[in-house]
């Protein structure tokens, strides 16, 4: 089993979707995130330069939901992905965005979209 660090539940306002009305009011998007990295290192040493720094992934993040629009949740979730693969080194990520008031004419707790990206060999 990979070493893993986890952020869950990362909260932030952002205008996605395809709606205009989502376009122009912030509504509440959930991130999570499993960063996959070898953790011995830093176990061993105690020292912030030999893991990931998880505020940095937190404002990597932050800056992507909070940034410009997009149509689909699907399409945050690559953004993010992706560019934590490039920000930082990791060797995989799961990246889930959830929309809890997504705009369906029913009940419902959640919407969301899971992810896995590896790091290209």
């Amino acid at each position: 089993m990979m070493d893993r660090i986890e952020l869950m539940g990362m909260e932030f306002s952002g205008c996605h979707g395809c709606l205009d009305f989502e376009k122009a009011e912030p509504q509440r998007f959930l991130v999570d995130a499993k960063l996959y990295f070898p953790l011995q290192a830093a176990g061993d040493s105690d020292d912030l330069q030999d893991t990931v720094n998880y505020a940095a992934v937190y404002g990597t993040v932050q800056s992507i939901v909070e940034g410009p629009s997009v149509n689909l949740i699907e399409r945050l979730a690559e953004m993010i992905a992706g560019r934590l693969l490039q920000d930082f080194p990791l060797q995989a990520v799961r990246v889930a965005v959830h929309k809890p008031q997504a705009p369906i004419a029913g009940v419902f707790r959640d919407v969301s979209v899971h992810i896995k990206r590896s790091r290209p060999e």
